[in-house]
């Protein structure tokens, strides 16, 4: 099993489960954050730490896109391992529906 990030983070990118994971397994993107399917450990810390709900187990239904989305763009952006703040519309956006369409394939900071 493995946690990943939905769609739910897009637009968000609340930062406050980066801080609570044991083994750096998250990667930031201009608007959105993934987990490493294959670093993180199953733990659990992070889910209840998200505002947004956007952590979710892989074992939840229809979560196989999810676990190569995570797994394609964990490979290609850089970790993060402490909070930042979010994006500035973030609680306008928290919960909105949709929001592949703003998904950016551009890398984050970082660090």
């Amino acid at each position: 099993m493995t946690y990943i990030v939905n769609d739910a983070c897009i637009a968000c990118k609340f930062t406050d489960c980066v801080e609570v994971c044991p083994v750096d397994c998250f990667y930031e993107g201009e608007n959105t954050l993934v987990i490493h399917p294959d670093e993180c450990i199953d733990c659990g810390v992070c889910e209840p730490e998200c505002p947004a709900d956007a952590i979710r187990p892989d074992t939840e239904p229809d979560m196989e896109k999810w676990v190569e989305f995570n797994r394609k763009y964990s490979e290609l952006w850089p970790v993060i391992i402490s909070k930042k703040d979010p994006l500035p519309n973030a609680d306008e956006m928290n919960g909105k529906e949709g929001k592949m369409d703003l998904f950016s394939e551009a890398p984050g900071e970082g660090g």
